[in-house]
């Protein structure tokens, strides 16, 4: 008869290896855990050509080059741009990503769209995004009612630009279904415009706007203007929206101050369940070094007392806000600021979550 005894003593000899070795595996750190192991960051940008994949990567180089106690290691990820961002946050695949207010506003609320309510919380409100509809000028639309059946340019398709460009026609009593929805980078849609392939489109980022400049410089160019009322009622009911002015002469043929809106600020982002300690350790070093970002990109200028904090209807981070309070600039239930405390990037860029630069 066989002996199985001694093949049973090996069998579970090696099974117990396999289990420790398991647990010792499982056992390294995560994001915000301070025993003294690397915690890595992935920061979740945008694809590349966009103001988001500079940003963030101006972002990660300035957290690697003071990496704190937390000894961490960021590196930004090229994705599709906020909504995936959103989306990988929730899953764990991100710890930290860039967005665009408006769209990140809807996000958590469950609505415009998303399947469900995401817990994202900001860290930094960053560079406004201040956009407006532009035509040519022999196209003979002169007010935004004057759109409804026209070919309008509102975005490259999956990037969320009907997030905000929605509700602004829902204000000027208009719907998406009154207008042709033309889906295209801000570089496209100024050839566009100016092959006629379009009657509209609206364009915008950081002032100026690169786009707007080439349009203005080859065509005579219609700046549509808010209906006031309906300006001031986005302002109020929508908590990304934001004044902005921009001064005349900024681009050919303004010759006039035009009140615009800051339609959703880029801002930086994490997961509801992110470590308090990391999330404030973070905002206090890019807090403290915003000079170093601003030098890498003119978007870390928006990184000052006014702007940072800056409420935009998604709610701030535990860790944030503590910082935010020990540095002396957070504001319970403060009113929203004007998109003008927010310094627009010197040099002309895309939209905030532009996917490509065309």
């Amino acid at each position: 008869m066989l002996r199985t005894e001694p093949w049973s003593r090996r069998a579970l000899a090696l099974l117990l290896g396999v289990v420790l070795l398991s647990s010792g595996c499982s056992s390294s750190s995560t994001p915000g855990d301070s025993d003294g192991r690397q915690n890595f960051l992935t920061i979740g940008t945008a694809p590349a050509g966009g103001a988001f994949y500079v940003v963030g990567g101006a972002i990660a180089e300035v957290l690697n080059e003071h990496p704190g106690e937390l000894k961490w290691k960021a590196q930004p990820k090229g994705t599709k741009g906020s909504q995936e961002n959103i989306r990988r946050l929730d899953k764990g695949e991100l710890q930290l990503a860039l967005s665009n207010a408006a769209i990140t506003y809807f996000a958590v609320r469950g609505e415009a769209g998303w399947e469900k309510k995401y817990d994202t919380q900001a860290v930094m409100t960053l560079a406004p995004n201040v956009a407006l509809f532009i035509a040519k000028k022999d196209s003979g639309i002169l007010t935004m009612a004057d759109l409804k059946g026209k070919k309008v340019s509102i975005g490259p398709s999956g990037a969320g630009f009907e997030m905000f460009v929605e509700p602004i026609l829902k204000a000027h009593g208009l719907s998406m279904d009154d207008i042709t929805k033309v889906n295209s980078t801000q570089t496209n849609a100024v050839d566009q415009l100016g092959d006629g392939v379009i009657d509209a489109a609206f364009l915008g980022g950081a002032v100026p706007t690169s786009s707007i400049v080439q349009a203005a410089s080859s065509a005579e160019i219609t700046y549509i203007p808010f209906d006031e009322d309906a300006r001031q009622k986005l302002i109020a009911e929508y908590e990304f929206f934001h004044p902005a002015t921009i001064p005349a002469d900024t681009y050919k043929g303004m010759t006039d101050d035009f009140e615009g809106l800051n339609v959703g600020s880029m801002h930086l982002v994490t997961a509801g369940n992110a470590s308090e300690e990391l999330i404030y350790e973070i905002t206090k070093t890019l807090w403290e070094n915003r000079e170093e970002v601003a030098k890498k990109h003119p978007a870390g200028k928006a990184i000052n007392p006014k702007n940072a904090a800056r409420k935009t209807g998604t709610p701030f981070h535990p860790g944030a806000i503590r910082f935010y309070k020990e540095a002396g600039i957070w504001e319970d239930g403060a009113a929203k600021a004007d998109a003008g405390d927010a310094p627009a990037a010197d040099a002309p860029a895309p939209a905030a979550d532009a996917p490509a630069a065309g």
